[in-house]
C-alpha cells in the first residue's frame, strides 16, 4: 500500500508514519546535509526511536531510494524539495524553471513508488503567505509536490496534535 501522511511541523507525522510498517524496512532519510546542532539533534531524535532492524538510506536521489526492495518509508518530502532545490542551486532561478526542474524530479520519483511505501511531507499551505521569495516558492512548490505523490498513493493520513484522519 501506498500511504502519503501529511500535517504540520511537530504534530506526529513521523511517529505515525513509522508505526504503519513493520519488520525490515529503508528509512529515506532525503535532506539536506547539515552542519547545525539543532538539525543534527532532531536527525538523533528520530533514529532512536526506530527499530535496530530498519536500514537508513541518506540521499538526495529519490527515485533510486524507491527502487528499493522492501518497505520504504521517506522522511520527508518537505526536507527532500529543499535539498533538491539546494543542490541545483535554484532559489534565485525564475519560477517557471524551478517549477520545471522539480516537475520533473517529482515524477520520476511518484514513477518510482513501489507497492509498500510510506511517505512523510508537511503541510505548508494552511498559514500565511510567506514574506520572502524562497518560502513562498518552496510552500507553491510543496503543494505541487504533495498533490503528485498524494494522487499516486491509496490513503493519505492528515495529522493534527497527534490525531490521524485518514482522507
Amino acid at each position: 500500500m501506498k500511504i502519503l501522511v501529511t500535517g504540520g511541523v511537530r504534530s506526529g507525522k513521523s511517529r505515525h508514519a513509522e508505526s504503519l510498517l513493520d519488520g525490515p524496512v529503508t528509512y529515506v532519510a532525503p535532506g539536506p546535509v547539515r552542519d547545525d546542532v539543532d538539525w543534527q539533534a532532531r536527525i538523533e531524535a528520530h533514529r532512536a526511536r526506530r527499530p535496530g532492524s530498519w536500514t537508513t538510506l541518506e540521499t538526495g536521489d529519490l527515485a533510486a531510494a524507491l527502487r528499493t526492495d522492501g518497505p520504504v518509508l521517506v522522511d520527508c518530502l518537505g526536507t527532500w524539495l529543499t535539498r533538491l532545490v539546494d543542490d541545483a542551486g535554484l532559489w534565485e532561478a525564475p519560477a517557471p524553471a524551478v517549477t520545471s526542474y522539480v516537475g520533473a524530479r517529482t515524477a520520476e520519483a511518484v514513477a518510482a513508488l513501489g507497492d509498500d511505501v510510506v511517505l512523510v511531507t508537511n503541510e505548508v499551505g494552511l498559514g500565511v503567505v510567506p514574506e520572502h521569495r524562497s518560502g513562498r516558492l518552496f510552500r507553491d512548490l510543496l503543494g505541487t509536490v504533495n498533490q503528485e505523490f498524494g494522487a499516486a498513493c491509496d490513503e493519505v493520513h492528515l495529522v493534527v496534535a497527534g490525531r490521524v484522519l485518514r482522507l
